[in-house]
């Protein structure tokens, strides 16, 4: 007896109601059900996908490790940096950057850039090299020497690798008293760009060149530097290299991860992604009305049912179990198919990138275990919850019956 109410709940749900109304609706919720699974599947996948390319562009601007001066912009002692960073196993390599925000002007153009000035071992660290499409990547034999990113070259149009054409940075001066001409106000210096890399939104309007580009703007010692980025040579244990580091180099540093350093991103990345998983848990909860609405439509189809089952000894709690299994039954069925549905639509994107995001662009998906188990979970949990509340409406009505 104790399979009974799920034996009569699965030969409602397959075999035919008494009604083509009942039917339907039966049908439809299952349908609703699957659709919407299949839709917050996807989503949560495309964001899952956004997430991976958004740490790829990431990558291009920060390193595994990144150490700062806690108390103002220029590291201190950078000798015994160094000293240490050589003897630590676990760093694969280091270097030397200075990053400020500067104009820069070609016949008559100008605009705002980020001047990042790096030592010759910044490739080491960061394979910005590999980027470069028209040109080369500085070769740190001339210090006015400069890498491009491509939408300011464009706006710009600096003559790329020619060494005679050359665009001027401008970098505001620090100090007080009154401004008597242009010299008072700005450190210029003529440069000539050598190459031009493929950008992104994080690399937006960046010029890359030797350090020494930004120690003679910022009138800083020939060894300065804002800060120390590190490849390592196993990512995978960043937070406790990190840890041994700080504990190394002691309190005048602050040591930031890749993700610490863009905190502010992946907070709004994340606030997206709970927005909207609630969005599409909205939608799945709105679904289950139609749920709702079948497990009431077939009490009242098998009303009479319902009281021969009594009348022979059915107790009135499995009676109500087998609407609950009834609902259940149908939520499951579109969990299941709308999980394969949604995995199958992801797949057909991943190897055709039909959907695109833009142009050249075809939007991210990224299938993960922890999707399946969101989705489910989210759906399965309305279901559960609409399935037992509306099952228990047969009581009353068997009563007044």
């Amino acid at each position: 007896m104790k399979n009974t109410p799920l034996y009569i709940a699965r030969r409602y749900l397959i075999a035919r109601k008494g009604s083509t109304a009942v039917t339907f609706i039966t049908w439809l919720a299952a349908i609703a059900m699957t659709v919407a699974v299949a839709a917050m599947f996807i989503i949560v996948s495309v964001f899952s996908g956004l997430e991976e390319l958004n740490r790829e562009l990431i990558s291009d601007l920060h390193a595994d490790l990144t150490i700062k001066s806690k108390s103002g912009k220029t590291l201190k002692d950078i000798p015994a940096l160094e000293s240490v960073l050589k003897k630590e196993p676990s760093v694969a390599a280091y270097s030397k950057v200075i990053e400020e925000k500067v104009y820069i002007d070609y016949s008559g153009k100008g605009d705002i850039a980020v001047l990042r000035g790096v030592d010759s071992a910044y490739t080491s660290v960061n394979p910005i090299h590999k980027n470069v499409f028209y040109g080369t990547y500085p070769s740190f034999k001339y210090s006015n020497e400069v890498l491009m990113e491509h939408s300011l070259n464009n706006r710009l149009a600096v003559p790329v690798g020619d060494g005679l054409d050359f665009a001027t940075v401008f970098m505001p001066k620090a100090g007080t008293g009154l401004i008597q001409k242009e010299e008072d106000i700005f450190n210029k210096k003529d440069v000539y760009v050598s190459g031009v890399f493929s950008g992104n939104d994080q690399l937006n309007n960046y010029i890359i060149g030797p350090i020494e580009i930004t120690q003679q703007l910022l009138e800083l010692p020939k060894n300065a530097a804002y800060q120390i980025v590190i490849q390592l040579k196993d990512p995978a244990a960043t937070d406790k290299i990190k840890k041994e580091l700080q504990q190394k180099l002691g309190s005048p540093y602050t040591i930031t991860t890749k993700n610490e350093e863009n905190a502010a991103f992946w907070k709004m990345i994340n606030i997206e992604k709970l927005f909207i998983y609630l969005i599409f848990g909205l939608v799945i909860l709105i679904t289950t009305f139609n749920l709702a609405g079948a497990i009431i439509i077939l009490q009242l189809d098998k009303k009479n049912q319902s009281l021969s089952l009594i009348s022979l000894g059915f107790p009135l709690h499995h009676l109500r179990r087998t609407y609950f299994f009834t609902g259940l039954l149908i939520v499951f069925a579109g969990i299941v198919s709308g999980l394969i549905i949604g995995t199958l639509i992801c797949l057909l994107q991943l190897h055709t990138g039909i959907f695109m995001a833009n142009p050249t662009l075809p939007f991210p998906v990224k299938i993960e275990p922890i999707n399946y188990v969101l989705v489910t979970l989210t759906a399965g949990g309305f279901g559960f919850a609409v399935s037992w509340l509306f099952s228990k409406i047969n009581r009353r009505y068997i009563i007044r019956s």
